[in-house]
């Protein structure tokens, strides 16, 4: 089933007919530097294949998965999660993509429409995106996308930035930096 679509991507939920595709990218060192589970060998991308699977059923979200129109390819996945952050519970927005896939403006393009979708879709009022101060990448995707201030903590033993989007009324966005909620 399709979530959304963008002008080079189509989303939809990961399903287990992606677990090779996404065991190729989710076990690529590179891909997973910055990633708090690490390296994923077949396992373990299925278990977060089912995990994924759990939060659709939950919460009517999850990372989905991100196929390139003009291929079909799986490109990796974007969506949004629940995730504890300071013991509070946060609508976070992550990503990863195939290598082959960098340097093109998927990630911010699917970002972007990530963060359309989950408030028009009224799925949450604000999303969290967790980085490591390191990872300009991810700094740079996630600035782009309309994610401004940010401020620092500590997130499974790794310091990192913590950036706030949230969603005033309607469709007008505002950026928000208080964190006095974590």
């Amino acid at each position: 089933m399709q979530i959304f679509e963008t002008k080079r991507l189509i989303a939809r939920q990961l399903g287990h007919q992606d677990l090779p595709a996404l065991t190729e990218i989710l076990s690529d060192p590179e891909v997973m530097r910055y990633s708090v589970r690490g390296v994923c060998d077949e396992k373990a991308t299925g278990e977060f294949i089912d995990w994924c699977m759990a939060c659709y059923s939950s919460h009517r979200i999850g990372p989905w998965a991100l196929l390139e129109k003009s291929s079909g390819d799986l490109v990796g996945f974007c969506g949004v999660s629940p995730e504890q952050v300071g013991g509070v519970e946060e609508v976070n927005l992550g990503y990863r993509l195939g290598r082959r896939f960098w340097n093109q403006g998927l990630a911010t393009e699917a970002v972007q429409a990530v963060i359309e979708y989950v408030f028009d879709q009224k799925h949450c009022d604000s999303v969290v995106t967790i980085i490591e101060p390191e990872h300009l990448a991810s700094i740079r995707v996630s600035e782009k996308a309309g994610f401004k201030d940010y401020s620092i903590h500590e997130f499974h033993g790794r310091r990192v930035r913590v950036y706030r989007m949230a969603i005033s009324t309607g469709l007008d966005i505002s950026y928000v930096s208080d964190m006095s909620r974590m």
